[in-house]
């Protein structure tokens, strides 16, 4: 197998060679930004790592979850993407543990602070209510704050050039499984008014979550039933202001199990979030003003009422609560024709609560804690350099000061090089910091409250191409982490490891092979070494390896468009990686899997489409998570209008 995928993707890698000159030229890695430095930019006056999902490539997704999607970028790994509906997705980029990648809504973080590592989830988002996704890779502590170690995920679903008063959009899609997701969107501007509204639903019957390694236990199905409303407005008081609100209620119900190999036919999963918010913008020559106001409340709960006497907890229930509060305000001032500065102050506050109440043949049983919070204010610079030969350049500046851990301070400095039109050198030096969660810090079980914060530089090199219908980017990075946030798998309690380090390489690259035909391939390579706490016993350790983390993934996809009708074919290669063995045991090593996918659709105007969306067409059975059953066979089709 791994022969056979070595020739394939180096025959993918060749026919980059072949990218005919008369092609159209592909700008895939020189669109306009504005995660960078929170305005809008071309890529190529920015040192910084971007990769953009677009609106094309979102719409030809509506098979998939969001986390699906975000699975296949380059230097990410979501695990739990490739599971049943509802499974926990745990974001690893470019090697980082979990709870390193900032999720940001509209340039805005969204969080919740009563997960472990502070993780925002991604089931609560609907992929048909994204109009765009930045994925900004390397160190981002400096313009986005604590939790941005390996990068940031901007979800934008503000949609543009909208000029109609009032526009129309329903998904309806259907597949095996049971299946079925809807979607409605009203959108329109009138006059100085712009609104969205939207409303998706999912449901699935799913399929067991937890793996029956003998396949005759009768493990039943985990359904999945979501539903998320959105609303946002956004009124145009003058050419220079401009006033923004907005709305997000998302809940979900999943089946969950007892864990690796073990199912449980009475235990669910309830999340619901309420994210709220306002803004304002004030924009002359030269200077724009921005304020922000945001709120959310998470609500999740475990809960397991089962008359099987023989479970150990045959009732449990396990809730938490969680709140947020996030306000800044930020300048973006041109000062001349080379430099522009951005300015900004910024104030986050969270708190959780957690109540357990469990009934076992021992007896009743409780546990808890009363509501605990920490809250941390901000000031950043970052000072944009552009224009002279080619030059490029930013350097930044974050004071932080936090409840607990005090002050702390990150800086970056993102130099790149336009050696002509078609080639263009970068690299960035950044610090970055996490402070523990308040998980971490107050659980009942396995909380510490003598945890350090975790501290990290980052250093990455680049190189990026673009010749007649050929684009790449070619990206090396490396890590260290420093005081690292972990679990102790032996004591059972959270701990500062004493260092990671992570290395690795990115490519990606885009070739416009005809006029009707393109190619997107992309590969991650990262090694890792871990001093730490071993798995096994109480001796310190080391391990050169990340669980759950590949060494090599790749995906590539082959499009064929024609006027009325587009068709494409992927296929997706991890390779092995290492998984928790159990209490006290040794690590085992997953075998590397290859996924085929095929995606069709057929455009009878600009107002009505029909697609078909196949994942696993060979049923391949794979595990991602140790106990637990990846996608089989699946497959999706629905209708598209648009009034």
């Amino acid at each position: 197998m791994s022969k056979k995928l070595t020739l394939f993707l180096t025959l993918l890698s060749g026919a980059n060679l072949y990218a005919q000159k008369d092609s159209l030229r592909t700008n895939v890695l020189d669109e306009v930004v504005v995660t960078a430095n929170k305005q809008e930019q071309k890529q190529s006056t920015t040192g910084k790592v971007i990769t953009v999902i677009g609106p094309a490539e979102l719409s030809r997704s509506a098979g998939k979850s969001l986390g699906q999607v975000l699975n296949e970028t380059v230097g990410l790994t979501i695990n739990g993407a490739l599971n049943n509906a509802g499974t926990n997705q745990t974001v690893f980029m470019r090697g980082a543990n979990s709870g390193r990648t900032l999720i940001l809504m509209d340039g805005i973080p969204v969080y919740d602070p009563s997960q472990i590592g502070n993780e925002f989830d991604l089931n609560l988002f609907s992929i048909n209510d994204v109009e765009r996704i930045e994925v900004c890779r390397g160190a981002q502590s400096t313009v986005y704050g604590s939790d941005a170690v390996a990068g940031v995920i901007n979800i934008i679903t503000v949609k543009q050039n909208v000029n109609k008063p009032v526009n129309v959009k329903a998904t309806l899609t259907g597949g095996n499984l049971n299946s079925f997701k809807s979607n409605l969107q009203v959108y329109g501007k009138w006059k100085k008014l712009s609104y969205t509204l939207r409303n998706a639903s999912i449901n699935t019957n799913g399929f067991s979550t937890a793996a029956d390694t003998l396949g005759n236990r009768d493990y039943d199905r985990d359904g999945y039933h979501g539903n998320t409303t959105t609303a946002a407005l956004q009124y145009a008081v003058s050419e220079k202001l401009l006033l923004k609100g907005y709305g997000m209620y998302s809940q979900y119900r999943a089946g969950i199990d007892a864990g690796v190999f073990s199912d449980d036919k009475h235990y669910q999963l309830n999340n619901n979030l309420l994210n709220t918010g306002w803004g304002a913008v004030y924009k002359t020559k030269g200077f724009q003003l921005t304020a922000n106001y945001q709120y959310s409340e998470t609500n999740r709960g475990y809960e397991r009422d089962s008359l099987d006497k023989r479970v150990f907890s045959y009732f449990q229930r396990n809730q938490y609560f969680g709140k947020t509060q996030f306000a800044e305000l930020y300048a973006n001032i041109k000062i001349n024709q080379h430099l522009s500065l951005l300015q900004g102050v910024e104030y986050r506050y969270a708190s959780m609560n957690n109540q357990f109440r469990s009934v076992s043949s021992f007896g009743p049983f409780s546990s808890g804690f009363a509501d605990t919070s920490t809250h941390q204010t901000s000031v950043y610079s970052s000072l944009q350099y552009s224009g002279m030969k080619g030059f490029f350049a930013d350097a930044g500046f974050r004071l932080n000061k936090h409840s607990i851990y005090g002050n702390s301070t990150t800086f970056t400095f993102n130099p790149s090089y336009a050696v002509n039109e078609q080639l263009r050198i970068f690299g960035s030096v950044a610090t970055a910091f996490k402070t523990p969660s308040l998980f971490q810090l107050f659980d009942t079980f396995s909380g510490r409250r003598d945890l350090k914060a975790e501290t990290s530089t980052g250093i990455e090199i680049g190189m990026s191409h673009q010749y007649n219908g050929f684009s790449s980017r070619l990206v090396g990075f490396y890590r260290n982490t420093n005081n690292g946030i972990d679990y102790d798998y032996v004591r059972n309690k959270y701990y500062n490891f004493i260092k990671q380090v992570a290395l690795g390489v990115e490519y990606e690259t885009n070739v416009q092979l005809s006029k009707s035909m393109q190619l997107k391939m992309n590969f991650t390579y990262l090694s890792m070494t871990d001093s730490t706490q071993s798995r096994v016993n109480f001796k310190d350790t080391g391990y050169v390896y990340g669980l759950r983390r590949p060494g090599f993934q790749s995906n590539v996809v082959l499009q064929y468009n024609q006027p009325k009708w587009t068709v494409s074919i992927s296929g997706k290669y991890v390779g092995s990686r290492s998984d928790i063995g159990g209490f006290r045991r040794a690590d085992v090593l997953l075998p590397a899997y290859f996924l085929l996918g095929a995606y069709a659709e057929y455009r009878q105007n600009e107002k009505l489409k029909i697609f078909i969306d196949t994942q696993n067409i060979t049923n391949n059975r794979f595990t991602d998570l140790r106990g637990f059953n990846g996608i089989p066979f699946m497959v999706n089709s629905g209708i598209s209008v648009q009034l």
